[in-house]
């Protein structure tokens, strides 16, 4: 079904569009790291989100309860649809700010958007699906 809506989407040059602005709610992934599956399913979180900033190049990843863990992040493009993404600080329990390391990388490619909903896929072949939940979130500086 996502391919279905790839070929599709409505917006061709997702990186120049407001669109992709706010915060967005994970509603399906194929990543097992953030399936949480070698975690006992009490303590999975229960909903995670992406917040990106098209004007400063940002993004923060959340995670819901129990740990409320976040990452920032920056964010190069590559081309219209596609960012490199360099993870820059984890916050523990939304409060214990850690820098992260170099490696904390990776690249994302956005295939679909609408108002609604977004879909990505990320350089080790996962697939997200998210939905709009506030187009006026802002990633704090």
């Amino acid at each position: 079904m996502a391919r279905k809506l790839e070929v599709v989407s409505p917006t061709k040059e997702p990186l120049k569009s407001d669109l992709l602005n706010g915060k967005w709610e994970l509603v399906y992934t194929t990543s097992q790291s953030i399936l949480q599956t070698q975690r006992p399913k009490f303590l999975r979180s229960r909903r995670n989100f992406q917040a990106i900033n098209v004007d400063t190049l940002r993004a923060q990843n959340m995670e819901s309860w129990p740990f409320f863990n976040q990452v920032t992040a920056n964010l190069t493009p590559l081309n219209s649809k596609k960012v490199a993404v360099q993870f820059d600080v984890f916050k523990i329990g939304g409060l214990i700010p850690i820098k992260a390391p170099g490696r904390a990388r990776g690249e994302l490619e956005i295939t679909y958007l609408d108002e609604e909903l977004r879909v990505s896929r990320g350089d080790k072949g996962n697939l997200f699906i998210l939905t709009m939940v506030d187009p006026s979130y802002r990633v704090p500086t």
